[in-house]
């Protein structure tokens, strides 16, 4: 049973770059509600700040996405390498703090913040997606673990043209 689980696993894993990936629908608009599996920050650059630990509920503060979270991009040519932002604002009253950001695919490498947003600033979480062998119609998800109720899915889609 586990070697037919992780085997599965690897499948999902290998094809989830295919460019038929279809996974930007409404649906991944959802909030997950998975609170678990959230650590705690370790390292802050500023002393004066001391982030909160994200599984904390206490700790917990709210986000208003500035951008859209589901953008459609418009066509690229093949092997542009295409950056995504989305901009947030912490409407909370406790620092934000972003643990993670994964990608869907390993063609989109995501950057999040590196410091605590205070409440009432604002911040980025940005992606590189490189079109490199993507020819055809792309859909792509970033799912962001903070110090929020629940992950949120970020999505982009961008027509890929083949030269």
């Amino acid at each position: 049973m586990k070697k037919q689980f992780i085997y599965s696993l690897a499948v999902l894993l290998l094809t989830a770059c295919n460019s038929g990936d279809k996974k930007a629908t409404d649906a991944a608009t959802t909030l997950t509600g998975d609170t678990t599996n959230r650590g705690s920050i370790v390292s802050n650059t500023n002393p004066d700040i001391t982030p909160p630990n994200i599984s904390d509920t206490s700790n917990f503060t709210t986000v208003e996405w500035i951008d859209k979270i589901n953008q459609t991009l418009p066509d690229i040519k093949e092997g542009k390498v295409l950056e995504i932002v989305y901009r947030f604002k912490n409407t909370g009253t406790k620092p934000l703090v972003v643990q993670d950001v994964q990608a869907s695919c390993g063609c989109t490498v995501p950057e999040k913040p590196e410091k605590p947003i205070l409440p009432g600033e604002e911040g980025l979480i940005k992606a590189k997606f490189d079109s490199r062998g993507k020819p055809g119609p792309q859909s792509k998800t970033l799912t962001v673990t903070a110090n929020t109720m629940s992950d949120k899915i970020l999505t982009f889609s961008v027509n890929v043209e083949k030269e």
